[in-house]
């Protein structure tokens, strides 16, 4: 764990404690400055949020620019473990994390929950679940001893299926969630955030690799880096400051939560982690499957969120307690990986 939590940046290693700060300062400003916030909240074209979606760019395409969609040549040299992955990332994460949440939210704490965002907090545990994670994978990959080659190319297949991918999803289990689905705005979001970033991220890196080489792209994505989280945490200080009297009322809220979420995260690695070691796959490609078939773009599902449901659906605060609980529980599936490296082996 110590290894893992020195692999990470800065800003990575605390991202915890710098939601649970976003979640106070929000609050705080949300109760002392609440005109502000209603201007923000309001300037929105076509439902879009204007303010949410330029920082949304600014979280999503120094992530983007990492993916190299070349790789998906190389895709057939794992393609037990690009299987596995695509299976735990497309046919069982969004469908457990569904029924997760209509088991835990929809019925065990029930009673605990305002009743009126029942269906909105399962909704964003949903959209949280329904895309794969982009760019935090290579730091849980490198930090497991992955091999990078599997990790790049899975990353560049999964960004490629998630342009057609993700509406259809999340559209169908919201369905089942009796979820009226907005859909010109789902499409709408799947274009800003989706097709828009990939679009101009392969030109930009493609410009930079002409330009410099790979030295010059890695220079680009260090000083990109912070820009990326601090867009993150100041989309979550806005939406936190119109949440604020939802939580000071259900402090409690954010916890239950947590729980479908942390669930599905260990359900998805060791599932991942059991088929890989099943069908023989190299630890080094088991490790990253699982990690890949956990993780979640949160990223996306925010802002996704805010756009489908509002800054204060229970939908927009179900997406934000997963970046809160990211951190220390993938951190702890690189441990238990890397310790069970011998057992993975042995069954081999």
């Amino acid at each position: 764990m110590e290894k893992a939590k020195a692999g990470l940046g800065f800003f990575e290693r605390y991202l915890t404690l710098w939601v649970a700060l976003c979640i106070v300062v929000g609050i705080a400003l949300g109760a002392l400055l609440p005109a502000p916030f209603r201007v923000l909240g309001e300037a929105n074209i076509a439902k879009v949020n204007l303010p949410v979606a330029l920082l949304v760019w600014l979280m999503i395409i120094p992530m983007l620019l990492r993916v190299d969609f070349g790789a998906l040549g190389a895709v057939g040299r794992h393609w037990r473990g690009v299987l596995v992955t695509l299976g735990v990332n497309w046919l069982v994460k969004p469908f457990s994390m569904a029924l997760l949440g209509w088991l835990f939210i929809g019925w065990l704490f029930r009673p605990f929950l305002p009743e009126a965002q029942i269906e909105s907090y399962i909704a964003g545990l949903i959209l949280l679940a329904a895309a794969p994670c982009t760019a935090m994978v290579f730091v849980w990959s490198s930090l497991s001893d992955g091999e990078p080659n599997f990790t790049l190319s899975q990353v560049a297949l999964n960004d490629a299926i998630m342009i057609f991918a993700f509406a259809p999803i999340v559209a169908f289990l919201l369905g089942l969630s009796a979820i009226i689905v907005p859909w010109d705005t789902l499409f709408l979001s799947v274009l800003l955030y989706i097709v828009l970033p990939v679009i101009l991220a392969q030109f930009w890196r493609r410009r930079i690799l002409a330009q410099g080489g790979e030295a010059a792209l890695a220079s680009v994505l260090r000083r990109l880096g912070p820009i990326s989280l601090a867009s993150l945490l100041l989309t979550l200080v806005l939406l936190f400051g119109f949440q604020g009297p939802q939580i000071i009322a259900q402090p409690l809220v954010i916890a239950l939560l947590a729980v479908p979420i942390i669930i599905q995260v260990y359900f998805n690695a060791g599932l991942a982690y059991w088929l890989n070691r099943a069908c023989g796959s190299a630890h080094a490609v088991a490790g990253p499957s699982a990690l890949i078939g956990a993780s979640n773009f949160f990223e996306l599902s925010v802002a996704a969120a805010i756009s489908l449901f509002g800054f204060e659906s229970g939908a927009a605060l179900a997406t934000v307690v997963g970046v809160l609980v990211e951190v220390p529980v993938m951190l702890s599936v690189v441990a238990i990986v890397m310790r069970s490296k011998a057992w993975y082996q042995h069954g081999q």
